[in-house]
């Protein structure tokens, strides 16, 4: 199984701020808007990103046991660039990070040899 569905630490961790294009259907975009506010004059963020401690409202289950995002197909561009470490073979600084201020150890290369990626 992917580690990301289990995770869900980046997701109670880190801002997650997208130009409001992303949130506009007639321009192609696919963040669902209703789970937005706006962060800056041409920006949003996701709603509970915002604060001093983020927790994404897209965020279902709990963080480090069957956490994971309500809208992965329609995740924003901040969202899809955070990689998990060790998917592509490297280390994710960020990931690392969130894992562990949530109290997860860390992601190795042990972690992904059976794993299949997870749809877009």
């Amino acid at each position: 199984m992917h580690p990301c569905l289990t995770c869900g630490a980046c997701c109670a961790h880190y801002r997650v701020s997208l130009h409001w294009s992303e949130a506009e259907p007639s321009l192609g975009g696919t963040t669902p808007v209703r789970l937005t506010e706006p962060c800056g004059r041409h920006q949003l963020a996701m709603r509970g990103t915002w604060q001093a401690k983020p927790h994404c409202v897209a965020l279902i289950g709990e963080v480090g046991n069957a956490g994971g995002c309500s809208i992965y197909a329609q995740r924003p561009s901040p969202c899809r660039e955070l990689k998990a470490a060790w998917e592509d073979g490297s280390p994710s600084a960020q990931c690392e990070r969130a894992r562990l201020a949530h109290g997860l150890p860390p992601l190795g290369p042990q972690d992904w040899p059976l794993a299949k990626p997870v749809a877009a």
